[in-house]
């Protein structure tokens, strides 16, 4: 039984995107493409920009959500204006009712622009904090927008996050020092990223007491060992967890482990049932945690997994690189045995 699952909720974020055309993004009557969405039991419509249209993202029949409601919600006026704000607030909402710990934000594919970006993660953080208790976790590697996001968070919230500090962004340690947030710590080297569990433990041992000697605690320290996708390398998961095990023999009970679990399915087919499972599988290794969407990973939803089922199993075997490239779990869903 999983007593606790911590979630960095993982949803605002510019990078998401929505396929064109689906039920999330239709068509009005008078032709106009919006993003649909609920808010306190009211359907909404988003207007998507026309910054957007046009792009290679729009061509490709995608939009990116959430920098449609950023700009809407910073730049627009009336109608569109109030839309991007309730959009934003609404997954904010609907984050923190399943279970979110902490609230992802981050902006840094809204323009190449860092003064714009700074102002824009701060009126994200307000717009969030308006609709949320939680507190939020900046995601970014430039240390203007994180020092504008940080000083951006209410701390009566609780303490916020930095995502993520790692041998690469050693320039961020100032802040870390400055703040004393809860920070994920990357595995990520210098230049590199870790090939195995020897790296990721080297590149950790170097960076945590750097941390450390910042001032935090170890139970503010939330590790990322870095989750590969499995369809590129049919050893990613079974590697993943190994170094789980390791950070966890290490450094004991007090340090948390996460990751972007998410990545692992990346190229499969019924990603949600891999994403589930592998979450509960790097639990039983150890970790505590994950950067995810809480409406699709948190512990009542891990504790609900049918262990005998055989969706379950194949992806189970899966993870574990006994299904080299997924060939049973891939043929399991084309013939309709698992959904």
């Amino acid at each position: 039984m999983i007593s606790k699952f911590i979630v960095i909720g993982e949803n605002i974020h510019c990078t998401r995107i929505l396929k064109r055309g689906g039920a999330m993004v239709p068509k009005l009557e008078d032709g106009r493409e919006v993003i649909a969405f609920e808010s306190q039991g009211r359907k909404m419509h988003l207007p998507i920009p026309d910054a957007l249209r046009g792009t290679g993202d729009w061509e490709a029949g995608k939009v990116k959500h959430f920098i449609a409601a950023m700009r809407q919600g910073f730049y627009g006026h009336g109608a569109g204006r109030q839309a991007g704000l309730d959009y934003i607030q609404a997954m904010a909402r609907k984050q923190e009712e399943n279970g979110a710990a902490f609230l992802d934000i981050n902006v840094d594919e809204f323009s190449t622009d860092v003064a714009e970006r700074v102002r824009l993660i701060k009126w994200a953080a307000g717009a969030v904090q308006q609709a949320s208790r939680l507190p939020l976790s900046i995601d970014t590697s430039n240390e203007a927008i994180m020092r504008a996001g940080l000083e951006a968070c209410d701390p009566e919230r609780g303490r916020p996050m930095i995502n993520s500090v790692s041998l690469e962004r050693l320039g961020l340690l100032p802040l870390v020092a400055g703040f004393k947030p809860a920070v994920v710590a990357s595995a990520a080297g210098a230049t590199a990223l870790p090939r195995d569990t020897a790296e990721r433990m080297a590149n950790l041992k170097d960076l945590i007491p750097r941390l450390l000697d910042a001032g935090l605690q170890p139970s503010w320290i939330y590790v990322d060992p870095l989750v590969y996708t499995i369809s590129t390398d049919p050893g990613n998961g079974a590697m993943f967890l190994d170094a789980v095990r390791a950070i966890r023999a290490e450094y004991g009970p007090e340090i948390h482990i996460i990751g972007g679990l998410s990545n692992i399915s990346f190229g499969m087919p019924n990603r949600k049932l891999i994403n589930q499972v592998f979450a509960r599988m790097c639990v039983e290794a150890g970790g505590d945690g994950g950067i995810v969407d809480p409406a699709q990973i948190n512990a009542k939803l891990l504790n609900a997994l049918a262990a005998d089922s055989e969706g379950y199993k194949l992806a189970r075997a899966l993870l574990a690189g006994e299904d080299e490239f997924g060939v049973n779990f891939i043929e399991a869903f084309r013939g309709g045995r698992i959904k």
